[in-house]
């Protein structure tokens, strides 16, 4: 039986960050996962359309991927996904792996979860928030100040930010905040922590797989509407730790662990099965 390993991400146009994150976690897979193909897929359109036209780069559409594998003659796919929370882009994995699996294209589809997705779901399910923050803990302390940029959604899975914000605080990080770029906390709740808490230093951080656009120019940059920039006027010291979580090694292993997780059909998002697992999405 012909069996498949597609690991979808958002993408990224930067070529010096997605070796070190996207092409890493990738690489790992494939030493892991012999006995699987191991296939690359972007929900970002537009990034794919940028690699195809400045750099000559094709990269899969999940349904693109989906195709090749299906004419190739593949049975099984198992989808994991390398996105932080469970939002449009996760949706979008879900509902074109829905279309092939109703159609019968494959004799398996599964699909694993995005970082953050179980938090007090039940006793049996990992704790995906502490494991997260267990992963970057070599990267951040409990006596300097640290300010991470997510991207922020308008989808309610946005409320994973909150949840990962009160998870840390529990952890006795009170030091740390997040604010994303789009959807709440924004830079203007970030601005009401650093003046609420006196803050006149802070670190600033991505905490996105990749350190590409938002992170070097929307947070980064001198730019006058960067967060750095942004927060200097308000009599901050910023400085910046410009890498994705991504190039973490125990962050990459959260992404293993969850394509072990739908392989052996625990730990997904649809009830139980028999076993007492978590079913396929």
């Amino acid at each position: 039986m012909k069996k498949a390993i597609l690991v979808v991400s958002f993408g990224t146009t930067h070529e010096d960050t997605m070796n070190l994150t996207i092409g890493k976690i990738e690489n790992i897979i494939k030493e892991q996962f012999q006995d699987f193909e191991v296939r690359r897929a972007f929900t970002a359109h537009g990034v794919i359309n940028v690699l195809k036209k400045r750099d000559g780069i094709h990269v899969d559409t999940p349904e693109e991927a989906f195709e090749r594998l299906m004419k190739e003659g593949y049975e099984e796919v198992y989808v994991q996904p390398l996105h932080i929370i469970p939002g449009l882009e996760f949706d979008y994995i879900k509902l074109i792996a829905h279309k092939y699996d109703k159609r019968g294209n494959f004799k398996k589809i599964m699909v694993g979860r995005p970082a953050l997705y179980f938090k007090g779901f039940d006793e049996e399910a990992p704790d995906d928030y502490q494991i997260f923050i267990d992963a970057i803990e070599k990267t951040i302390n409990k006596k300097d100040n640290f300010i991470f940029m997510g991207h922020g959604t308008l989808h309610f899975a946005n409320a994973c930010y909150s949840c990962l914000q009160n998870v840390l605080e529990d952890n006795g990080y009170s030091n740390i905040f997040i604010g994303n770029v789009e959807g709440y906390p924004t830079i203007d709740d970030v601005i009401k922590w650093v003046n609420k808490n006196n803050i006149k230093e802070a670190t600033l951080m991505p905490l996105m797989l990749v350190a590409g656009d938002h992170a070097k120019n929307d947070m980064a940059s001198d730019e006058e509407d960067s967060w750095k920039s942004i927060l200097e006027r308000h009599g901050v010291k910023v400085n910046i730790y410009i890498h994705g979580l991504g190039e973490i090694e125990e962050f990459q292993e959260i992404y293993i662990n969850h394509l072990i997780d739908v392989i052996e059909e625990k730990y997904t998002d649809t009830g139980k099965n028999k076993k007492g697992r978590r079913k396929s999405l």
